[in-house]
């Protein structure tokens, strides 16, 4: 697939793509003998990757250090988990978090739903 491709089907811009590989978070994409990045089905698994956990607020550095270790092979794969758990802890931490914002929201709502029956 062509970056463009790769773009339109995961909703991400070119140049993040182009920024992803610079910095390691993509595989050296391979290219045509035209010199066009040509994204093959386990790079787009990566980008797919990239995407969910940006999504989820894990942030550039932590991604890049995962990838280096998978890169380094199964020796470190404790490190590895060692990792996803760090960032699985600070995700938990934030899904409270906004569970206490979205309590306050509602109660705030429901006062409004009471002053709303007294006009």
């Amino acid at each position: 697939m062509t970056i463009s491709e790769v773009s339109k089907k995961y909703n991400i811009s070119a140049d993040t793509l182009r920024y992803y590989e610079r910095v390691g978070l993509l595989p050296n994409v391979a290219r045509t003998s035209g010199g066009i990045r040509n994204y093959s089905e386990n790079d787009c698994n990566w980008v797919e990757y990239i995407k969910c956990m940006r999504s989820a607020g894990i942030s550039v550095d932590a991604l890049i250090e995962y990838v280096s270790l998978f890169r380094q092979g199964k020796s470190t794969i404790p490190a590895r988990k060692e990792l996803l758990v760090k960032q699985r802890e600070q995700i938990l931490a934030r899904i409270n978090e906004l569970n206490e914002v979205l309590a306050r929201l509602d109660w705030k709502l429901d006062g409004y739903e009471e002053h709303m029956l007294k006009f």
